[in-house]
């Protein structure tokens, strides 16, 4: 059987790579840090605890892809064009707060550790949102909210005036912070989805992700379609004549993702198929019927880490912002900087 799981090798890679270096040097949102050694799955209450003081970037040097300038964005700015870009301007107040602390510990994450990145060309982190988290100009916010260009900016603004201060630390270092939009009804381990496990990236319920609009999608490719886009992804895959046999049964967890599953004589991950596919998420079933294939896939994105949907309806329902973050972040601290 070939196995293809080049992107999970990639990451090995980085995670293996990684730990021996001293915590303020360990890299990235796409680079993974060892496995911890604690693994807490109940949400740790930051009401009580009095928050830390630590430094943070007053302003971030971003590469400008198209034009190979460095930018220079104030850290208000900069926070309310990537909670623009990344959750919906409309979100109730706390889970806008919430997403205001993720994109942050993530920025901060990529300021440590983007040192002596060549492409970066001295730039904390660069405008690529296929690699870094996306960041809306002003004229992009003005082109995506067109007449409510105002309400939706004043709105993430008071968020982030609300709560720049604050970032999420794990073992003396800013957290991984992943979200998605929507769970499968229950987020996924980073070991899981990434091949190592992190303790504040673990599996918890989301059961209102159920309700999120467009949680269930359909799929419908015809074989000649399959058949080309597996064999373009890996061109010495074999399949048979008979596509219904095509897919073998997948391994499950417990959230829902496809961990593995057969294709032709190849074993792919989920999140390859994915990939390969065009699907919205890993969580998915395929059946075969008169020519073509139907993937039911069920919620939108990695499915590790805050669900932004999932933060919506938290604070639909009376939760805080620090609520939102200890349950998708568990044993996580979140700090107050200087």
């Amino acid at each position: 059987m070939k196995h293809h799981f080049l992107s999970l090798l990639l990451f090995a890679f980085l995670l293996t790579g990684l730990p021996l270096l001293p915590a303020m040097l360990i890299r990235p949102a796409e680079e993974l840090p060892a496995a911890a050694t604690v693994t807490e799955t109940r949400p740790t209450d930051f009401s009580t605890a009095e928050p830390q003081e630590v430094e943070n970037s007053a302003v971030y040097h971003v590469l400008d892809t198209e034009t190979g300038e460095i930018r220079e964005i104030p850290l208000r700015d900069y926070l309310i064009g990537a909670v623009g870009a990344e959750m919906p301007a409309s979100f109730e107040q706390e889970a806008l707060k919430a997403q205001v602390v993720a994109a942050h510990t993530y920025a901060e994450r990529q300021c440590m550790l983007s040192a002596g990145r060549e492409e970066l060309q001295g730039a904390d982190f660069s405008d690529d949102p296929a690699v870094y988290q996306a960041c809306l100009t002003e004229e992009e916010q003005k082109d995506r909210w067109g007449t409510h260009y105002a309400l939706y900016h004043d709105r993430i603004a008071a968020a982030v005036d609300a709560v720049q201060n604050e970032l999420l630390y794990y073992d003396d270092a800013p957290i991984i912070a992943a979200f998605h939009a929507m769970s499968s009804g229950r987020t996924e381990s980073a070991e899981n989805v990434w091949g190592s496990e992190i303790a504040y990236l673990c599996s918890v319920a989301s059961d209102a992700d159920r309700d999120a609009p467009e949680y269930e999608t359909a799929v419908t490719l015809s074989a000649d379609a399959v058949r080309e886009s597996l064999l373009s992804a890996h061109t010495g895959l074999t399949l048979g004549n008979d596509p219904a046999k095509w897919f073998g049964e997948p391994t499950v967890s417990e959230a829902g993702t496809v961990l593995q599953m057969q294709a032709g004589d190849g074993i792919f991950t989920g999140q390859e198929l994915r990939g390969i596919l065009g699907l919205r998420s890993a969580a998915f079933t395929v059946s075969y019927a008169d020519g073509q294939f139907t993937f039911i896939v069920h919620g939108y994105g990695h499915d590790v880490g805050m669900s932004q949907y999932g933060a919506n309806a938290m604070a639909q329902n009376g939760h805080s912002y620090k609520d939102i973050l200890s349950y998708y972040y568990p044993g996580a601290e979140l700090r107050k900087m200087a």
